[in-house]
């Protein structure tokens, strides 16, 4: 995060969505240095800034109303209030959008179109204007209308069927991931879409409008384990954190705890076994090639964890570490951020809280992730925290020509707060 030319300081992003999916997407861009406004109710604004606990702490470490799920997608962009339901506000909407390059929205399927600010309404305003749609189940088909949650798609995509111990086994059944995984890739799916279509407008002078569904996401992003099934027919189970097609692959029990071993080719198992003082195994019928240890895992894996409970798990890590074996420790998240690779990488940064009008200035700084886009020449910037509720109203109407008597009159009719 430098001071240098940003990627897309070109480009006017009008922001319509809340929760995760849609403000992930805007997020990225805005970090790569779009403008983004984001649209939110007024007395309300995005479901998440009232996600908590737990909550934003002021500089006397008490709780503000603030919830940190907000601050993990909403940095470097502009909030505003807006009421949709008011011709007022959907007015100003049509006056931004004529000035936006992009627009992302995650209303139902139709939910814009009565208030007239649907893509076919826009574009006959801005046709060079690109409008990502964001659902649960995409514009078309028989859940179209359905909303949908990252939860529910994880259940109804099959990642809970293969996430989780085999049920066999204490505490087995399906779990969801510890984050809201169909969300966060449909953010970066739909950023992606973005750029592309912005490229495909250099070309052709228009825009269009980018269908993206959780559910299409969460399908994509089984992989190899929906490679699996549709060339065999055979649905994968759950195995913990066992690799169906690598072996050794998971944890291992330690001499005082557990650790990581990721062993992706033959090479990587005969150096790991030379290290560990068992080179036989290396050459043995059962344990050869992958395909061999897949085959004999259940053989396999015991003798290993015989073996890996005679060191500690930073001895291992020493041990493995310029074998170029993958190998490492299984880190909480304070762990993670206390990392020296972590910290060497700048991925834990803090963005001051400055604006002497914000409601919450008790509020210091504000922490959030990196951006892990580390573009050379044209690197993610750093230039407003995630922002209070309407913190840039009445700039962003100043912006579009509104003076002080206007807004105030919005701010009286409850069109704005």
């Amino acid at each position: 995060m430098t001071t240098q030319p940003a990627a897309l300081p070109h480009i006017k992003v009008l922001d319509l969505s809340r929760v995760l999916a849609g403000p992930w997407c805007t997020q990225i861009l805005a970090d790569l240095g779009a403008d983004v406004v984001k649209v939110e109710r007024p007395g309300a604004g995005d479901d998440t800034r009232h996600w908590g606990p737990p909550f934003i702490k002021d500089a006397q470490g008490n709780d503000t109303d603030q919830a940190t799920y907000f601050t993990a997608c909403n940095r470097n962009k502009r909030s505003i209030t807006l009421d949709l339901a008011h011709e007022q506000g959907q007015a100003l909407v049509r006056q931004m959008a004529a000035q936006s390059d992009v627009l992302v929205e995650n209303f139902k399927v139709g939910g814009l179109k009565h208030y007239g600010l649907d893509y076919e309404s826009l574009k006959a305003i801005n046709p060079r204007l690109i409008y990502c749609s964001i659902t649960g189940f995409g514009q078309t088909g028989p859940y179209a209308e359905r909303a949908g949650y990252d939860l529910m798609i994880q259940a109804m995509s099959g990642m809970m069927s293969i996430t989780g111990r085999a049920d066999d086994v204490p505490g087995g059944g399906p779990l969801r991931v510890g984050v809201a995984l169909t969300d966060l890739f449909t953010g970066v799916y739909a950023a992606t879409a973005i750029l592309a279509a912005i490229e495909v407008r250099h070309r052709t002078g228009v825009g269009q409008h980018i269908d993206m569904a959780l559910l299409d996401v969460g399908m994509a992003t089984l992989a190899n384990q929906a490679g699996a099934y549709l060339n065999t027919g055979n649905a994968p189970q759950r195995m913990g954190n066992g690799h169906p097609s690598l072996v050794p692959y998971q944890d291992f029990p330690t001499q005082d705890g557990a650790m990581l071993l990721a062993v992706g080719n033959d090479g990587q198992f005969g150096r790991f076994c030379e290290a560990a003082g068992i080179p036989t195994w290396a050459q043995d019928e059962r344990f050869a090639t992958n395909t061999l240890r897949v085959k004999n895992r259940e053989v396999l894996l015991p003798l290993l964890e015989q073996v890996t409970r005679t060191r500690s798990t930073a001895d291992w890590v020493t041990l493995l570490e310029d074998k170029a074996v993958p190998c490492g420790p299984i880190n909480d998240i304070g762990q993670a951020f206390a990392d020296e690779q972590v910290k060497a990488r700048n991925l834990w940064i803090n963005q001051p809280v400055t604006q002497s009008n914000h409601p919450q200035a008790a509020i210091e700084s504000i922490a959030t992730v990196a951006s892990p886009l580390r573009l050379m020449d044209t690197p993610p910037v750093l230039r407003n925290a995630p922002p209070s509720l309407g913190e840039h109203t009445d700039e962003v109407l100043a912006s579009l020509g509104l003076d002080a008597a206007q807004i105030a009159a919005l701010r009286s009719a409850k069109v704005i707060a």
